[in-house]
């Protein structure tokens, strides 16, 4: 999602033709977006929230009351951070706060957040909300949720008992209810369409080409520069013209504020080279626009004591294109009825080892401790779910020799013969630590028939009409032996609403997987000569997963929305008005 390019082909300039070039600029892209993503760009968006409750308290012990509900976000395994607090709404057990509280919303991590409602003392009426103690306030009651939890409903509005942590109330059956409403910041719906060319690139490296790209930041309050957006890579090209840029009105806050424009050479070892760059607000991009006038690259000076200096460059810089409009977002769709559906592709070859023995991938502790493979699927599972109302999953195993029979390269967890589905993460769990004792470990590894079956799913869902996307999490602990096989089903798959996610357990070199993810390697191509309809499909090993921060899984996990958006707006499927 941090790249913003839309799906319009780019013309003009001297662009490379041919297969190998054409690979060559897509990898070279799929690296730039890597180097976009490591200065810190990210995706989400800003959710106002809008509350109300009602009945609070008993009237036997609260016939009068000045309500105010506090709210906060809770990070795994921490405190409670506080993000907002509503006003003061005098006498009444039936508030509807006029404050929203903001709140950025991730689709790649769970939010919980926790709302604490209190009585304040009358005679607090002039103090500021922010500066009231609440250890020294009636505590009303309190309510938890995951914001994604609200996002999903239909109207994005979620009603909530509220409830009694450790606080004592004199009647803790009667606490009332909280209800909280749910609207995306308009700024994510207005966009700006712009299309960039330069001319007369200076690169000072003769024995290096020229592969521009550019790179679109914000400046935030502390004055460092915040990475929103970049172009493709033009390949050998010193007067490029990119596909359309889109940014919207969240990302640079305000029509005047002033963006950093950088133009970088592309380097294949990641140490781009900056050619040069300007500083506009998008109202002056406008008017560049309306003008058709260029704007000079400069660099900064080198020199310490030039510091305030720089050195104007001839190339320069010109918007062909600007057009403002608004656009269905994600979320339009999710609260619209669109449902992302989850399903699991487990790996059951040889190469996982004994599943009695406990170095085995596959060893079932019986402390509770979860294996490789269940970290994965709960990490990624635990996420989608709630995108499911039905929370039907379709689960698989590959690579094994059930009882009597030979082996299967796609077989239903649950050991039924027809249905796939289980209930819930659970039910995988469940699913999965059962056919380790049904089944036989064997092999190779292949992809194909299991990528196949996800995708007849999907397909049957399509031709009834049914608004879903599915996403299809494989977890193995070798490279694919089925190679051809394999990249032909996923462009085939690239064509129905679906997500593929790839992740390697255990110690094996997971370097030859890397084909699967066009953002590491060549775009795929089938043995017609076909290749992917959209970018489909991730890949990442487990031991990149662990660790402190962001994790791998979450940045997967963040390219779905933009996966779904790419499917929903090429083929123009319209299921909400703005």
């Amino acid at each position: 999602m941090g790249n913003c390019c839309s799906d319009e082909a780019g013309h003009g300039g001297a662009h490379p033709v041919g297969p190998a070039a054409a690979k060559a600029a897509q990898a070279a892209s799929a690296a730039a977006d890597r180097f976009l993503r490591s200065r810190g760009a990210g995706a989400s968006t800003q959710i106002e929230l809008s509350l109300s409750a009602s009945n609070l308290g008993d009237q036997e012990y609260f016939p009068k009351s000045n309500p105010m509900v506090v709210v906060y976000s809770k990070r795994k395994d921490g405190p409670l951070e506080e993000i907002g607090r509503s006003e003061v709404t005098l006498n009444s057990l039936n508030p509807s706060w006029m404050t929203k509280i903001s709140v950025q919303y991730q689709f790649e991590v769970l939010q919980p957040l926790v709302f604490q409602v209190f009585d304040i003392d009358p005679q607090l009426h002039d103090v500021s909300e922010k500066m009231l103690k609440l250890e020294e306030q009636q505590f009303l009651g309190e309510a938890t949720c995951l914001l994604s939890e609200v996002v999903t409903k239909r109207d994005r509005l979620l009603t909530l008992k509220l409830g009694v942590s450790e606080h004592n109330l004199p009647n803790p059956s009667k606490f009332g209810e909280l209800t909280v409403q749910a609207e995306e910041s308009a700024g994510s719906k207005a966009i700006m369409e712009m299309v960039f060319r330069c001319s007369d690139l200076e690169i000072k490296d003769l024995l290096t080409k020229s592969d521009p790209f550019l790179l679109i930041s914000r400046i935030s309050d502390s004055g460092m520069p915040v990475p929103i957006c970049k172009t493709e890579v033009r390949k050998n090209d010193l007067n490029p013209r990119w596909k359309p840029v889109i940014l919207n009105l969240q990302q640079i806050g305000s029509k005047e504020n002033p963006l950093i424009i950088e133009c970088f050479n592309f380097s294949s070892n990641g140490k781009h080279d900056l050619v040069g760059k300007i500083v506009k607000s998008v109202a002056e991009l406008e008017n560049m626009y309306h003008r058709q006038n260029g704007e000079h690259f400069f660099v900064p000076a080198s020199n310490a004591h030039e510091c305030h200096s720089k050195e104007v460059l001839k190339s320069q810089l010109y918007v062909e294109k600007y057009v403002e409009s608004n656009r269905h977002t994600f979320l339009d769709y999710i609260s619209a009825g669109c449902q992302l559906n989850f399903m699991v592709g487990v790996d059951f070859t040889a190469s996982n080892g004994n599943p009695r023995l406990p170095d085995s991938l596959h060893y079932i502790d019986p402390s509770g401790r979860p294996n490789v493979y269940q970290k994965a699927i709960l990490e990624i599972g635990d996420v989608l779910q709630y995108y499911d109302p039905a929370k039907r999953f379709p689960s698989w195993g590959f690579g094994a020799r059930p009882i009597d029979g030979p082996v299967s390269h796609c077989f239903n967890l649950n050991g039924s013969t027809y249905q796939p589905e289980v209930d819930g993460i659970q039910g995988i769990m469940s699913a999965y630590i059962s056919a380790l004792r049904n089944v036989s470990l064997a092999g190779p590894t292949l992809f194909g028939q299991l990528i196949g079956t996800a995708m007849a799913i999907a397909s049957q869902s399509l031709a009834d009409n049914q608004q879903k996307y599915f996403i299809l999490l494989i977890v193995t602990d070798g490279v694919v032996t089925d190679f051809q096989e394999t990249i032909d089903a996923i462009i085939r798959a690239s064509d129905f609403p679906m997500s593929i996610i790839v992740i390697g357990v255990g110690g094996a070199d997971f370097k030859e997987m890397e084909f699967l993810d066009p953002n590491k390697g060549e775009k795929l191509e089938s043995s017609t000569g076909r290749v992917a309809s959209r970018d489909m499909i991730q890949f990442a090993p487990m031991k990149d997963v662990q660790g402190s921060g962001v994790s791998t899984v979450q940045s997967l996990l963040a390219e779905i929305p933009g996966q779904f958006m790419t499917y929903m707006r090429t083929r123009e499927i319209q299921t909400v008005s703005i």
